[in-house]
């Protein structure tokens, strides 16, 4: 093959290639390998069931999991309640972009262009479906690229369903794309987003909340078939008929109908002679509230592994102490579960996105997911209210950051500090040549000892608060280095006495001799 050849192959490959980054690859059929039907499992599971269901799944035979893991989801309110609460948190958390470096400009407008497609409607709900990883282990989603704009962005980051994929025997991590053929495709480069979620460390498969829960999930759901029943039994009372020595087959038939059907009918006809007794089950009330409680037992089970905790779903004692430490664990897990997320778009779609549009790069932007850090905004105005005028330099925007306000557009009216009036200035005569000359080189000096002393005080202050990684820190800092600033204070206070000492005596002679002036005249 001539060097044209080979070229014109390249190209041709590159075209192809191309070709399936925008089209779907994974287009579910009524037959065949991809279609949308299940096997629903959780029909009559039973313990036996359920543990060859886990054990094929750990062997590479996941689709009875991800079957029972998704109807799991569709059969307990209380399962797919708190799971949605675990996805939603996250996929509804802030999205923001940090460049490779601060001072390429190459890489702040690598991380622009990743911020701006960031800036979608459709992405919380795309985040959402890449967190279905929590409950099953491992989530796959198809990129359909877009190139309409002259740049190649993801058009859709769509779901794909899990049962499509099956496992590497190798090594059980590598997931690969079934095909009609009997077998399976190696996953397209730029192409398919593969998110591991863990609860645990292991095997993918092996790693979702569904394997754990699902044994909660068998035991409760056997627990609200045996209340269903009792309910059935008792739920209503036992209705006796009663009829006398006379009474015909026919009449019998007649009472015996009556019984049966006045539960559901309300009403029944019966002769003047025959009477029908409802006899009231004494004692069930405990039997139901057992069923009651063992369901909600296994509930409780399921949110601990779930949420960290039981205090958002139920109501439980403890008061405020125990809802803020219950509040910190899923906070925990909420961080956790960002952290993941943004490791995986970071690794895949961010290095996508900039290697299809700029090339390969030495270093890439990344999305970082979470809540804005905490700030003390009384606190921090507060030092900064106190250590500017010490001679701190604050960023304006930062401060204004703090507080939530923006910067005021052009012409905007600005709220202003009052003016304040000058105090009148004294008199030129009432300070003499004579005590200026006296005075001003002990000024100057006593000046001098006493910036030494603030500057050391501004200088420690400072330093403390560009160490403090929060305010709370900072605020324990200044704790701290309290003798240190009464030492320099020590220092200035003879300082300012002498400074006082001066003025008064100078104030004095310039009073006496403004009286000679006057006795002169």
């Amino acid at each position: 093959m001539n060097p044209v050849q080979r070229l014109l192959v390249s190209a041709s490959n590159g075209l192809r290639r191309a070709a399936g980054l925008v089209t779907d690859q994974a287009k579910p059929g009524l037959t065949g390998v991809r279609n949308t039907q299940s096997g629903h499992p959780a029909a009559n599971i039973t313990p036996e069931r359920l543990a060859s269901i886990l054990r094929a799944a750990e062997e590479g035979d996941m689709l009875a999991y991800l079957e029972l893991a998704e109807d799991m989801e569709e059969r307990d309110l209380h399962y797919v309640g708190v799971l949605g609460t675990r996805r939603r948190s996250v996929s509804q958390l802030d999205l923001s972009v940090k460049a490779a470096s601060t001072n390429d400009p190459a890489h702040k407008a690598h991380a622009d262009l990743v911020a701006k497609w960031l800036d979608r409607d459709v992405m919380q709900a795309e985040l959402f479906d890449m967190l279905d990883a929590i409950g099953k282990g491992f989530s796959v989603t198809q990129v359909l690229w877009d190139t309409t704009g002259g740049l190649w962005l993801p058009r859709e980051l769509r779901w794909t369903d899990p049962r499509w994929f099956e496992l590497d025997q190798a090594d059980m991590r590598t997931l690969r794309l079934r095909n009609d053929r009997g077998g399976a495709d190696d996953l397209a480069p730029h192409k398919w987003i593969v998110h591991e979620h863990k609860a645990k460390s292991g095997l993918p498969i092996r790693g979702g909340l569904a394997r754990a829960v699902a044994w909660a999930w068998m035991f409760k759901s056997f627990t609200v078939k045996d209340w269903v029943v009792f309910l059935e039994v008792y739920g209503q009372p036992l209705r006796i008929g009663r009829y006398g020595p006379e009474a015909k087959p026919e009449d019998r038939d007649v009472l015996f109908d009556a019984v049966m059907n006045i539960a559901s009918d309300c009403g029944a006809i019966i002769p003047k002679s025959m009477e029908i007794e409802f006899i009231k089950a004494e004692g069930q009330q405990s039997n139901a509230a057992m069923f009651q409680e063992a369901a909600d037992w296994w509930d409780r089970q399921v949110s601990k592994a779930v949420l960290g905790q039981t205090t958002t779903t139920d109501a439980v004692s403890g008061g405020h102490a125990v809802a803020q430490e219950h509040r910190q664990v899923q906070e925990d897990i909420e961080r956790g579960d960002a952290k993941q997320l943004a490791a995986t778009l970071n690794d895949t779609l961010v290095r996508w996105i900039i290697d299809l549009n700029f090339g390969p790069q030495t270093a890439y932007p990344r999305i970082r997911i979470g809540r804005p850090e905490a700030v003390d905004a009384r606190l921090m105005l507060d030092a900064v209210t106190q250590l500017v005028p010490m001679g701190l330099q604050v960023d304006m925007g930062e401060v204004r950051d703090i507080i939530g306000l923006r910067a005021p557009a052009d012409g905007a009216m600005l709220l202003k500090a009052p003016e304040v009036q000058p105090a009148p200035g004294l008199h030129a005569a009432a300070a003499p040549e004579a005590v200026t000359a006296t005075t001003a080189p002990m000024a100057e000096r006593l000046g001098k000892e006493a910036d030494r002393a603030v500057s050391a005080m501004v200088a420690a202050v400072k330093q403390e608060f560009m160490a403090a990684g929060s305010a709370a820190d900072f605020h324990a800092r200044l704790a701290k280095l309290r003798p240190a600033l009464e030492q320099h204070i020590g220092t200035l206070a003879p300082i300012m006495g002498d400074a006082f000492a001066v003025a008064h005596l100078a104030g004095r002679y310039a009073v006496v001799e403004e009286g000679k002036e006057d006795g002169d005249a």
